[in-house]
């Protein structure tokens, strides 16, 4: 990694529909050179993918909450069967194993109260093994820089 290549990132991470051509002037590479940056940071892995921003209240999930949740067994067995169970609520759009007094952290979106209800008791609450579950309801996000 250099400052070129920092530079790239910063800007891609910015607006990732930005055309060679625009990015090129921004980083102060001609377009090829660009280019082929772009794409052996696309093939290293450091760029994963490309994704759009979605407005929460056009697409019904305007209601966000981040989840504390500990388990009552530590195993192994028991963190992978809460991962799949997870990866399988649509509501949760981040789980984040972590260290500390509980286990993980989720980001969870939902259109209103009623529907995060329904995820707390007939999802979350379901899965074996979850013994503390800890709301937190965002109110507003002044700063998100997640992309």
């Amino acid at each position: 990694m250099d400052q070129i290549n920092d530079r790239i990132l910063q800007e891609l991470s910015g607006d990732g529909r930005l055309s060679n051509t625009d990015l090129s002037e921004r980083v102060g590479l001609s377009p090829s050179a660009c280019l082929r940056r772009v794409q052996d940071l696309e093939r290293r892995g450091v760029i994963k993918g490309y994704r759009a921003v979605l407005d929460r209240k056009q697409t019904g999930g305007d209601f966000v909450a981040y989840i504390g949740v500990g388990l009552a067994n530590h195993s192994k067995a028991s963190q992978e069967q809460f991962e799949r169970a997870m990866q399988a609520a649509r509501e949760v759009k981040e789980c984040h194993n972590v260290s500390g007094t509980i286990e993980y952290i989720l980001r969870v979106e939902c259109a209103d109260i009623d529907a995060y209800k329904y995820f707390h008791t007939e999802i979350l609450g379901q899965v074996p093994h979850v013994n503390a579950i800890t709301s937190y309801i965002v109110m507003g996000s002044p700063k998100d820089g997640r992309g």
